[in-house]
């Protein structure tokens, strides 16, 4: 298999230092191995994904000197594969549909049982599982109601999630990676993988394109490191091949906070604007 790393950003905003070490990290990786590098555009979140935020990432990541073949998958061209994928986990029963929307969740996880800690996941507050049902849903899958995994189920049917982890997670993971199935279910819980209004989520449909793509090595931040268990059950789960993954530090600011799409400040293009180079992007941070 060839060594093929991608660069996946949402066109929602100007990318960042954040974004510049990400992209450069697995556009070196792939180089170093003689492999491919890919980009590719996640614009399922088209309330928020805009033109002009993708024609500036094409022209930062080429003034940075990076190259990539054509043309470039961009997921909303993808809804009839993300389709294919939930319909085959619905008639395996895993699927049911949730009405509860981040307000009730919210409240929910606001108000624990006695003794019960407020958790966090991947996603926010673990779902409580309000409409989980007794019995997987009978009939066709709903197509205008968001769509929940059954975790329990999930996990019940593929096994533990495992992978191989050449970078570092959060807490300094690293090597063979065994997922802890109880604390899927406390930690992470029935995870979203339709969205309303949108027919995909983020957990379904990088693990349907980056088997599309045969990306052999996943280069990302710690920030997802909790996520790639759910991406590993849900590769097990359709039969798709597991990548390498490689998790590495974030760029952060001054007080330690890592850096976001509205930290204007460290944009690629005001860096560009004020004369600095490609090479300078890489000093600051750290390549």
């Amino acid at each position: 298999m060839t060594f093929t790393t991608r660069f996946a950003p949402s066109p929602t905003g100007p990318l960042h230092l954040g974004h510049a070490y990400s992209a450069m990290l697995a556009h070196d990786m792939a180089r170093a191995a003689k492999g491919t590098f890919l980009l590719r555009i996640e614009d399922i979140d088209q309330t928020r994904a805009r033109p002009g935020w993708e024609a500036q990432i094409y022209d930062d990541l080429r003034w940075l000197g990076l190259n990539w073949p054509e043309p470039v998958m961009r997921q909303s061209d993808r809804l009839p594969a993300y389709r294919a994928a939930l319909e085959r986990l619905w008639d395996m029963d895993l699927l049911y549909p949730c009405t509860c929307s981040r307000r009730d969740i919210e409240i929910a996880a606001s108000a624990p049982q006695e003794g019960v800690e407020r958790v966090l996941g991947p996603d926010g507050p673990v779902y409580p599982g309000t409409c989980r049902p007794a019995a997987p849903p009978p009939g066709a899958m709903p197509r205008a109601l968001p769509l929940r995994l059954d975790m329990a189920r999930a996990l019940a049917m593929a096994g533990t999630p495992e992978f191989t982890e050449t970078g570092q997670g959060p807490g300094g993971q690293s090597g063979a990676i065994s997922s802890d199935c109880k604390a899927m279910l406390t930690g992470i819980g029935d995870v979203v993988l339709s969205r309303r209004n949108m027919g995909t989520s983020y957990h379904l449909s990088v693990v349907v394109d980056d088997a599309a793509q045969s990306v052999s090595h996943v280069v990302r931040g710690q920030d997802l490191f909790e996520a790639t268990a759910i991406h590993v059950l849900l590769q097990r789960l359709l039969d798709l091949p597991t990548p390498v993954y490689h998790h590495h530090r974030l760029i952060r600011d001054e007080t330690g906070k890592r850096l976001a799409k509205r930290d204007d400040a460290r944009a690629i293009a005001l860096f560009r604007a004020e004369g600095a180079s490609p090479m300078d992007i890489r000093g600051l941070v750290g390549l």
